[in-house]
């Protein structure tokens, strides 16, 4: 029987919104001031969702210094064109709408610095459904996913971690609901497979909005 969840936490990119040109076009802004040159963003879809010192780490070697000036440039580039490279997946103003409607409590839980995450909601007009936004700071700190999560749950005195689902695409939003407790929906739309997220243990797998729909209502 599924739970009557109160809180809940919503991933942004490839779970709200799909990033993916303004994501892989800023990374392959960084990777040219390196002298990589990179023609098939298709493959630079695996820097959706992680962070991404991780990312600029585990994909191209990069040591923490550098993936660090790595971020700098892929931020000259994302800050100004690629924050609108994005598309806000359709039928979730809808189901943002009915959860509100149900008394959900929405709140967004993203690696991605607060300030750009806050820029994204407003730009889709979709704002208006989230009571919180935790994201990481631009410095780099909290950006692990059990991070952001324990950064939201505190802000509302969140201690009954029955009441709180967490909604995302990859195996880090799963494996960072598992971390601190809470159950989660692996959502199939996004940029997770179905093995990532199964073998990650997601409470729940959602192969479209529908689906999300019939398990939080």
């Amino acid at each position: 029987m599924r739970k009557d969840y109160k809180y809940v936490l919503f991933d942004l990119d490839g779970t709200v919104t799909d990033p993916k040109i303004g994501i892989t076009k800023s990374v392959q802004h960084a990777l040219k001031y390196y002298n990589i040159k990179v023609d098939d963003l298709d493959s630079l879809n695996p820097f959706i969702g992680p962070p991404l010192k991780d990312s600029f780490m585990n994909f191209y070697n990069f040591d923490e210094i550098t993936a660090v000036e790595a971020i700098e440039k892929y931020r000259e580039y994302f800050k100004g064109t690629g924050i609108f490279e994005n598309i806000l997946y359709y039928g979730m103003d809808s189901l943002l709408a009915k959860l509100v409607y149900n008394g959900k409590i929405l709140i967004l839980a993203t690696s991605k610095p607060t300030i750009y995450a806050k820029q994204i909601l407003e730009h889709f007009e979709i704002n208006k459904y989230f009571s919180f936004v935790s994201g990481s700071e631009m410095d780099g700190t909290r950006t692990k996913k059990s991070e952001v999560i324990e950064y939201a749950l505190a802000q509302f005195n969140i201690t009954d971690l029955e009441d709180v689902i967490m909604i995302g695409d990859r195996e880090y939003d799963v494996k960072g609901a598992r971390e601190v407790g809470v159950d989660s929906v692996g959502v199939l739309y996004g940029y997770g497979d179905y093995d990532e997220l199964k073998s990650a243990e997601a409470t729940y797998l959602a192969s479209d909005i529908d689906e999300l729909i019939q398990i939080l209502l």
